[in-house]
């Protein structure tokens, strides 16, 4: 009777070790994707309409095509409140073949000084769309990050600084992209300027890295949009969907708002 009372308080206190373990050990090491999900409030969503017509990627932010196409800001900054805030909107339609992307961004200090793809453009005048073509980011997110002149830094990663892949140059030559300003701006622009970049995204680029259902009525993304130029003389972190989080740090997929295709 002893030796079986000791063996089931010995059960007990595993047990309750065990729970104990998990209740501190998980959110703490991995304050997970979804959890972090669960805690946002107002949440941005983002619908996107289908395209009804073919759209010639030219960086015309007036073109017939965008005008009556919803429009996105970047309200938000990470880390200390920016000197200089540029006023960033964006426009995203969609059809069979692709996601079309379209930024206007209202600029100054303007730098564009990375030379070939994969280079580190967020150091540059920057726009930003990371994204899951899924209704959650648990398979992981692509960041699509571009700068001014159409230079292009883009990867597929399972998680945050996990299972990292660079989407391959010939997969991003697939990319059709404008800009309406030159490829490289050595000198950085101090006067004010407006800028504009467009991009159609084809789905077949993104199936050779995630698996996922053509996109239809109803269907759910997981993305968010920023804003940076790191190395410029007005430093600044934009986003669409609010981080909430001291430092600047764009990869954050439980951050993630909705982008709902209509």
């Amino acid at each position: 009777m002893i030796l079986h009372g000791k063996m089931k308080d010995y059960r007990i206190a595993i047990k309750t070790f065990l729970v104990i373990s998990l209740l501190i050990t998980n959110p703490i090491m991995h304050l997970s994707q979804s959890v972090t999900e669960k805690m946002q409030v107002n949440v941005m969503n983002y619908k996107i309409n289908r395209a009804h017509k073919k759209i010639s990627i030219d960086a015309d932010w007036e073109k017939e095509v965008w005008r009556n196409t919803e429009e996105g800001a970047l309200e938000y900054f990470m880390g200390a409140s920016p000197n200089h805030f540029p006023k960033v909107n964006f426009k995203m339609l969609y059809d069979d073949e692709a996601v079309y992307v379209i930024f206007k961004v209202v600029d100054k200090f303007v730098k564009a000084v990375a030379q070939k793809h994969q280079d580190k453009v967020f150091q540059d005048s920057c726009v930003e769309f990371f994204f899951s073509p899924d209704s959650t980011t648990s398979k992981g997110y692509f960041n699509l990050e571009t700068n001014c002149g159409g230079t292009i830094l883009f990867n597929y990663q399972t998680g945050k600084n996990i299972g990292k892949q660079k989407i391959a140059e010939s997969d991003i030559e697939k990319i059709t992209i404008a800009s309406s300003l030159p490829k490289i701006i050595d000198e950085e622009i101090t006067t004010d300027t407006t800028w504009y970049l467009e991009y159609k995204l084809p789905y077949s680029i993104l199936r050779n890295y995630f698996e996922f259902d053509k996109p239809r009525e109803k269907l759910l993304w997981r993305a968010n949009f920023y804003k940076c130029a790191d190395k410029t003389s007005r430093p600044h972190w934009l986003t669409w969907n609010k981080i909430d989080l001291p430092k600047p740090d764009f990869h954050q997929p439980g951050f993630f708002g909705y982008i709902e295709f209509q």
